[in-house]
């Protein structure tokens, strides 16, 4: 495994990381066996953003007693409120959040205490002008967490995060669907063969960003590389071209200031071929002749899985229907699997009050309520 510095902090973190997101679906021994093997391969940071306390208990049981072998990244504003994970600002809720990821991590400290998810300037705003913020350093000053951090998905937000001067590191959303521009008038796309100097066809508001962050010195981790799994499918690929995980990692550490990439893990087999990543040819990481003929797609609408959707006042899980619902229609017809799984749901699709609430929250602009009818209809 390799080793980068992350920024400022000065923490040499592993380029392939752990993304703690799909833990939150597995066992507590199927937790262990997937962090065993991060750790076994090098990998020394993980995020955890999850509220749901039984994730975070499996965690903190997995890394007992070598805690210091592992740089943690630990959310502030993500709560667990009536059986449902809900972003706040509301230090009444935050706290007790705060200090329930301490003792289920079974840590007095996390490494990198992240400001948890901001994409709207109104929402930088009032957590920078509030008690929020306020106890963000409070926590800092103490030593409970030791470096300041924020997550986006929004290159504006993550500007103004590297120019207020006291963050030292983003978690943010990279992958080449998400970097291009929107689809233009001819369909396609042109990738240089090397990305060397000027950074063609990224959106501009991206590449700014990027190079402000290495200006900077403010490292990068990297969620969403493999854009929920979509990319390894060229049916599902909003590129039209399908890119292994070795390609979709080479590109996250291509683009400056990124130090770890931090993957999702549902099994040890999937954490494998991640890390193979450190033992590729460069043949095997050459994105960029993949990309060079790939159709133009824009990505905004498409699901991948984040969960940030939540809370569903019917307690839908929104996530799992549409992924359930995309693998769907990517058959000719409906495996009974699949139908299985989404019968064996709590909750159902067709639920949906169409409130729309999911929707406000969505950081890639999918129209939920839509879906939801449709997965109803399909697999109801």
């Amino acid at each position: 495994m390799q080793y980068r510095r992350l920024g400022k902090t000065d923490l040499m973190v592993s380029e392939v990381g752990l993304g703690g997101e799909w833990l939150e679906r597995h066992n507590a021994q199927e937790c262990a066996d997937v962090i065993k093997a991060c750790e076994e391969s090098g990998i020394n940071i993980l995020d955890c953003w999850m509220a749901e306390p039984n994730v975070r208990t499996n965690i903190g049981n997995a890394i007992k007693g070598h805690r210091e072998n592992w740089y943690i990244q630990g959310h502030v504003g993500a709560t667990w409120q009536n059986g449902q994970y809900v972003r706040t600002r509301d230090l009444a809720k935050v706290k007790p959040a705060f200090e329930d990821l301490l003792a289920r991590l079974q840590t007095d400290y996390i490494d990198l205490g992240m400001i948890h998810y901001i994409d709207e300037v109104s929402d930088w705003e009032n957590v920078m002008n509030g008690d929020f913020i306020k106890y963000v350093f409070e926590l800092k000053e103490k030593g409970i967490i030791r470096h300041i951090g924020l997550s986006t998905h929004n290159p504006v937000i993550g500007k103004l995060a590297v120019e207020c001067g006291f963050i030292e590191m983003i978690l943010f959303s990279v992958n080449p669907a998400f970097d291009m521009l929107p689809a233009s008038e001819d369909n396609q796309f042109y990738f240089r063969e090397r990305y060397e100097g000027e950074y063609h066809g990224i959106d501009p508001e991206r590449a700014d960003f990027y190079k402000l962050c290495e200006e900077h010195d403010v490292g990068i981790t990297v969620m969403k590389p493999y854009a929920g799994g979509r990319l390894f499918d060229e049916k599902r690929s909003p590129l039209g071209v399908a890119l292994t995980p070795v390609q979709c990692i080479h590109y996250c550490l291509t683009r400056p200031a990124v130090a770890s990439v931090l993957v999702g893990y549902d099994t040890v087999e999937h954490v494998q071929a991640a890390v193979a990543y450190e033992t590729a040819t460069e043949e095997e990481k050459d994105y960029a002749s993949v990309l060079a003929n790939a159709p133009l797609h824009a990505y905004s609408g498409q699901c991948t899985y984040c969960g940030h959707c939540k809370p569903c006042p019917v307690e839908i899980d929104i996530a799992m229907v549409n992924k359930l619902y995309d693998l769907a229609t990517m058959q000719e017809e409906v495996p009974a699997s699949i139908r299985q799984h989404y019968k064996a749901l709590n909750v159902q699709a067709s639920a949906c009050l169409s409130c729309g609430a999911c929707e406000s929250r969505c950081p890639f602009g999918v129209k939920i309520t839509e879906r939801m009818a449709k997965a109803a209809e399909l697999l109801g």
